[in-house]
């Protein structure tokens, strides 16, 4: 008989989420919904009216974990829309930028999974910030590796966090000779960092799937499933680094494929809760007889390609452009792991071809005649796509497709078969980070009408 439970919030992963779940006798999850209790930001109608110069600075604030990956989508959707082409010294300091994001990210990613692991040979838990070894010398080394990531951004963004070099047309200023050889130094002083941190991280995730228990951070050992965090789902990946746009002449993504379904028409309706564990991480589940209603309460549209979810992210690129072909949550972990290097390289590559003199700003910058354009970048949790008219300098429209947003319904899919005690290390796979992908649905534009039935 089927009961149904939930964990709300979910934890280890920015923004706020929850997971709705109808599970069989053995607890093994049947029907799973994965859903953003984030509030909306509003942040696509802050935009409209601006300068294009401003929205991708708008837009940057949706987020302190990938403010790099929505600027330069932001700035490259209105590049698209007003038929702007950059210099290639202006592209190889994005792709520098791109490749300190990614860096940066996917050790934060590192530090949220891996109290859910075990040391490898052992039945120890790890715990990164624990003061013994080995622990204590991959904790360091992650923070090394982030901060080259946040310095490297630094030096060619301007800051860390919210890049202000970047700008319609290409970016403000060039970097000196002295921060090139700088950022090259740094590269070089991370590459058997990262080398290590790949090889570490990849056994402590062939470690967790080949074990036939697991445990919660509760201690419960749990029987897992043959094929945990699986799903039939299709991927959507633009590049193996970087990204596309409506203005390439062989462009990876196309906007008559994207469609949204509201969220009301996707998750589960209402449903009472029939199965509680007092002793689950943290605080318990949500407790018996408590009235719960996905499918009014989750804060994001649905959208497909080709009609269905797909999944974002490194395995998306790299079973795209790589072949890579292993499956199951920890099959995405270890993809992520295989992007440290390349991360590197590719950082290496575009320093080495930067002319530090030469001009970064295009000659002419249009100001648009509403047509759309469309950027999609790689972010570290996968295609970052931004949409924008842009009339006379100023937005008259403009929409984000971030990441998560995409994985929201892949990762529903991919929760049915586990036990319902290790859903969130599921869910954790996909590195969520969910404020940017909380935003509203406008269902009628003309009268302003806005997810209606919330109102209801």
């Amino acid at each position: 008989m089927s009961k149904v439970v939930e964990i709300s919030p979910t934890t280890r992963h920015e923004g706020h989420t929850k997971l709705t779940m109808q599970v069989d006798d053995n607890g093994v999850v049947t029907r799973g919904d994965w859903l953003s209790l984030t509030p909306v930001r509003g942040i696509e109608k802050l935009a409209i009216g601006k300068s294009m110069h401003q929205a991708p600075k708008i837009s940057s604030r949706v987020c302190g974990i990938c403010p790099i990956a929505h600027t330069i989508a932001g700035i490259e959707a209105m590049e698209a829309s007003i038929g702007c082409f950059i210099p290639d010294d202006a592209y190889l300091l994005r792709v520098i930028l791109q490749c300190a994001n990614r860096l940066h990210s996917h050790a934060l990613h590192n530090i949220l999974s891996l109290p859910d692991m075990y040391i490898p040979g052992t039945d120890t838990h790890i715990n990164p910030f624990t003061p013994e070894e080995p622990v204590r010398s991959v904790a360091l080394r992650l923070q090394k590796i982030r901060e080259v990531g946040q310095t490297v951004g630094e030096i060619v963004g301007g800051e860390p966090i919210h890049p202000s070099n970047p700008r319609i047309g290409g970016m403000y200023k060039n970097i000196s000779p002295r921060a090139r050889t700088k950022i090259y130094d740094l590269a070089k002083e991370a590459m058997p960092l990262v080398r290590d941190q790949m090889e570490f991280m990849i056994t402590v995730f062939k470690d967790w799937d080949a074990r036939p228990m697991a445990s919660v951070a509760g201690g419960k050992e749990v029987e897992k499933t043959e094929k945990f965090g699986f799903h039939d789902q299709g991927y959507m990946a633009v590049d193996p680094l970087y990204g596309s746009s409506s203005l390439d002449v062989d462009p990876k993504w196309f906007p008559e494929r994207w469609t949204e379904v509201r969220p009301w028409d996707w998750y589960q309706g209402e449903l009472e809760v029939s199965l509680e564990d007092p002793d689950y991480p943290i605080g318990g589940t949500t407790a018996v007889g408590t009235k719960v209603w996905p499918a009014m309460e989750a804060c994001t549209g649905v959208p497909l390609y080709d009609g269905a979810p797909v999944e974002v992210g490194p395995r998306a690129r790299l079973a795209m452009f790589r072949n890579y072909d292993r499956k199951g949550a920890m099959g995405l972990q270890i993809a992520r792991q295989m992007e440290y290097m390349d991360c590197l390289y590719s950082m290496m590559d575009a320093v080495e071809a930067l002319d530090t003199n030469g001009k970064v700003v295009a000659d002419e910058i249009p100001q648009g005649d509403g047509s759309l354009g469309w950027a999609a970048n790689e972010a570290p949790r996968g295609a970052d796509v931004h949409l924008a008219k842009v009339l006379n300098g100023k937005v008259q429209w403009y929409s984000l497709l971030v990441p998560t947003t995409w994985n929201f319904p892949t990762v529903s899919r991919a929760l049915e078969g586990a036990p319902w005690q290790l859903t969130e290390v599921i869910m954790r796979a996909y590195d969520p980070c969910v404020s940017c992908a909380t935003h509203m649905m406008v269902v009628d534009d003309s009268k302003k009408v806005v997810a209606q039935k919330l109102f209801q």
